[in-house]
């Protein structure tokens, strides 16, 4: 049985290829490598010891996912491929609707025509927008501060009304919250091109002398240091859930909403404190004003990933401050080295 995997090679694809070999599965991994490196790929099958199939593809080229639906017995689709930067998606908005809304459409016409039932899709805690953590996956979703977050609600939506009228259709919406760390042998981790957009390889570049300084959005909201409150998982354990995901998917039908986080809010300080204390290196900040979209906490109820999936995390904040360290401290310049 062959599972898809779009966005393959990217921070969290990568992850779930080797977490998917690991547990068995062959792996087809389909990426344009626009924010990623085929490097990843790489080292996914030296540390699984097994091989993969990859293809240079947009989720917008019908040809191609064709070709892949063709050559392989897919049963299942993992899809995360999609412009993934909060402050670009204001900037950007039509890139991103175009992008991620139409190349899902795309991608969910290619697997009907070829008979593929099961999808598990890569969405995120953001379609919560300016509800009150923590979030239950019955609360209302669609409020969403930013265009990238509506691109999710939006995508859910459409595969909500493809379930509902496709009664043999699977689709687990997987809302995570804020993946970091890296896997334990420091030879994979997140690679962003140019400056971070989040906050973890952010500290990590500012460790290892590739940037001055961290730069903390506002100090002053209603949390208990002042500054942002996220649910951290680590991106292994994130893995795992999506492998479990898969199996849900293989023997449910219609579409299911799943958190996935630790249901613990950890502060930006309190992030940037541990990681000096895994790494031994002090991180220099200043506190800059709010960014335009960000609310004061997020975190998960993590109930219904238990129950349904038999899901709990096992990493800690500790580990996944010294996991980053480990992959930053060795690949100063990411997969470039």
């Amino acid at each position: 049985m062959a599972i898809l995997v779009t966005g393959g090679a990217g921070y969290i694809g990568s992850h779930t290829c080797l977490e998917l070999l690991r547990s068995g599965y062959d792996v087809v991994s389909l990426d344009n490598y626009y924010n990623s490196s085929p490097e990843a790929l790489k080292r996914v099958m030296k540390l699984a010891g097994k091989e993969l199939t990859a293809y240079d593809c947009d989720i917008r080229d019908r040809g191609g996912l064709q070709k892949i639906f063709s050559e392989h017995a897919i049963e299942v689709v993992i899809h995360f491929a999609g412009l993934k930067a909060v402050g670009e998606s204001v900037r950007i908005p039509l890139a991103y609707y175009e992008n991620n809304v139409a190349g899902s459409v795309t991608l969910l016409q290619e697997m009907e025509k070829a008979g593929v039932h099961c999808i598990v899709f890569s969405s995120s805690a953001t379609v919560y927008g300016d509800n009150d953590p923590p979030y239950v996956e019955d609360m209302p979703t669609g409020a969403v501060t930013n265009p990238y977050g509506r691109t999710k609600y939006i995508i859910e939506e459409i595969l909500k009304d493809a379930c509902a009228a496709n009664e043999a259709l699977s689709a687990v919406l997987l809302r995570y919250f804020n993946p970091i760390g890296a896997d334990s042998s420091g030879q994979m981790g997140e690679n962003p091109n140019g400056i971070p957009n989040n906050l973890m390889p952010y500290i990590a570049q500012v460790a290892v002398g590739k940037l001055s300084e961290l730069q903390i959005f506002g100090d002053d909201y209603p949390t208990p240091d002042g500054t942002g409150v996220r649910d951290y998982i680590h991106v292994s354990d994130l893995g795992v859930g999506h492998v479990k995901a898969v199996a849900y998917a293989m023997e449910h039908t219609g579409a299911q909403a799943i958190n996935l986080g630790t249901g613990k809010g950890v502060s930006v300080l309190e992030l940037v404190r541990a990681f000096e204390k895994a790494s031994g290196v002090n991180i220099p900040y200043k506190i800059v004003p709010r960014r335009a979209g960000d609310i004061p906490a997020s975190y998960a109820d993590p109930g219904k990933a238990k129950e349904l999936l038999g899901f709990v995390t096992q990493r800690t904040v500790d580990d996944m401050c010294a996991d980053t360290w480990k992959w930053q401290s060795g690949n100063p310049d990411g997969y470039k080295a």
